[in-house]
């Protein structure tokens, strides 16, 4: 019987030939998907206002944090902007998914909104319609989002959430508690969904406080130590400038352990009786 000679051993050129074939591959690759985290960041950065929105007695701050690795970024929003008959809008949300298709859902949702709100003036209607436009695009993304109106004339907060994270709210004189009111589907699963709408009239001063799920859950922290977390912080500081309380709250996303993108709004007014 014949015997089988054995393979050839590769030499060390061909070996060092091999491993600069896969080394440049995997370059061209680490490059394409730089630029697509280096594209979703513009995206975010750009589509996110400098500032929000205020009126007398009502003050207002935002802030962001990216995600820790940067192919998870892209997701989440905030959004403030006036309404044609004097009251004002926010929008806080969270697309499914990261990178540039999410950044660019993401930038799809916060026009939607605006385009939405300018003609319907309950909240839960404009999730409603936000809801039936993003279908219709197709893109097979969804979003949680909260979105809130708040009247200047009857100094009253009216909100509807698409499956997002409650808000927290705390008042001046040691109250305070999470937003955890009805809600429907995330924006963009099923056509016609409904949207109930809460209001609180402000006849105290404090704060309301909207986030993403980023600042209060991660692999160190469950959602819901998170949020008992901030509450705590916004009670304490609900007396204090927007932008400070802001500053806080993203602080617990640090005991979290994101790796997710956190956005967080704060709405600081004065009681009914003394704005203006």
């Amino acid at each position: 019987m014949a015997r089988r000679r054995p393979p050839r051993s590769a030499s060390a050129d061909d070996l060092l030939t091999t491993l600069g074939q896969l080394t440049a591959r995997a370059r061209e690759g680490a490059e394409l998907q730089q630029a697509r985290v280096e594209l979703a960041e513009a995206l975010q950065r750009e589509m996110l206002p400098a500032v929000l929105p205020e009126l007398p007695g009502l003050r207002t701050a935002a802030t962001y944090a990216p995600a820790r690795s940067g192919l998870d970024i892209g997701g989440d929003w905030f959004d403030g902007f006036p309404l044609p008959d004097g009251a004002l809008a926010f929008s806080i949300g969270d697309v499914q998914g990261h990178d540039v298709e999410a950044a660019a859902f993401m930038g799809q949702i916060r026009i939607g909104l605006r385009a939405v709100a300018a003609h319907a003036a309950d909240p839960g209607e404009v999730l409603s319609r936000a809801n039936d436009l993003l279908l219709s695009v197709d893109s097979g993304l969804f979003a949680t989002c909260t979105f809130v109106r708040f009247d200047p004339v009857t100094w009253e907060v009216s909100s509807a959430r698409a499956g997002h994270v409650p808000g927290v709210w705390a008042t001046t004189d040691g109250r305070y508690g999470l937003a955890e009111d009805a809600g429907g589907l995330p924006l963009g699963i099923v056509p016609g969904e409904q949207y109930p709408v809460t209001r609180r009239r402000l006849t105290t001063a404090g704060v309301f406080v909207l986030l993403t799920d980023g600042v209060v859950e991660g692999p160190s922290f469950p959602i819901e130590a998170g949020l008992a977390q901030v509450s705590r912080l916004v009670s304490a500081r609900a007396g204090e400038a927007p932008g400070a309380v802001a500053d806080a709250v993203m602080s617990v996303a640090e005991f979290t352990g994101h790796t997710d993108d956190a956005a967080v709004i704060v709405l600081r007014y004065d009681a009914a009786d003394r704005a203006g």
